[in-house]
């Protein structure tokens, strides 16, 4: 029987989930958005596959996920339309667009943006809670801006990655590490000052960019230096790293597929 295959671009407020993949007696993003593709395709054979997982509480501003059917979709406008009326409000599918067979979601190559948003130094509105990590120390954004560019290029990330194997690939490459002032996300209970994390690249492991933007923390706090976070990069060299920063501070922000 022939497969019709679609790509479809979706957003989400992640505050309220246990991230995107299916587990047991939780709410996850994967778990609603199937519920809602079964209901409205009537119990007709489908099949849905992320183009990558995020962690509980983490949002996306840009995510994808692949849909495999049995029947082509006629109308897709009225599909997406029919699709958003169904979802949760705070997910939202933005676009869709047929794929050949060819296309494998998973494997196809692709970079990934993510954005880390926060602000320091006194306690903020609780309406900032979903998507913005507040440290309440005082943080050195002067040198916590250098520390960021430190990630940049290959490098060696055992440390940034949870729970590492013996047998894991560490050397990677970062195409973007950069820390500059937020003027992406504003509201009127947003704190006057705030900050993003940006870093690209083609893959990363469990973790790794909150323990990299915990790691900067903890430089922008004094605990660590600069060259604490250069040692940690080194080939075959495996310096823990402990702070894991917040996960709802962590936006998937972009998807390239090449």
């Amino acid at each position: 029987m022939k497969k019709y295959f679609y790509v479809i671009n979706i957003q989400y407020l992640g505050y309220r989930f246990h991230g995107w993949q299916k587990q047991p007696n939780v709410k996850t993003l994967h778990l609603m958005v199937d519920r809602t593709l079964n209901f409205i395709l009537e119990g007709k054979y489908f099949k849905s596959l992320s183009s990558g997982r995020t962690d509980a509480m983490v949002s996306a501003e840009s995510a994808y996920f692949e849909l495999f059917l049995k029947e082509p979709i006629d109308d897709q406008k009225a599909f997406l339309e029919l699709f958003n009326t169904n979802l949760p409000q705070d997910l939202r599918a933005l676009s869709l667009k047929e794929v050949d067979a060819e296309f494998n979601i998973i494997n196809h190559s692709k970079i990934k943006e993510y954005l880390y948003l926060f602000t320091y130094g006194e306690k903020c509105h609780p309406f900032c809670a979903p998507i913005m990590t507040t440290i309440l120390d005082d943080l050195d954004i002067e040198l916590m801006k250098k520390g960021a560019k430190l990630f940049e290029g290959e490098n060696y990330l055992k440390s940034y990655c949870y729970k590492p194997t013996d047998n894991g690939i560490y050397t990677r490459t970062i195409l973007t590490c950069e820390l500059i002032e937020n003027t992406i996300y504003t509201a009127n209970y947003f704190p006057n000052q705030s900050y993003i994390l940006r870093v690209r690249g083609k893959g990363f492991m469990r973790n790794q960019i909150r323990l990299m933007m915990g790691t900067l923390i903890d430089l922008g706090k004094g605990k660590l230096s600069l060259n604490d976070i250069e040692d940690s990069l080194l080939p075959d060299n495996f310096v823990k790293m402990n702070y894991i920063a917040p996960a709802s501070g962590l936006i998937l922000n972009k998807i390239e597929f090449e």
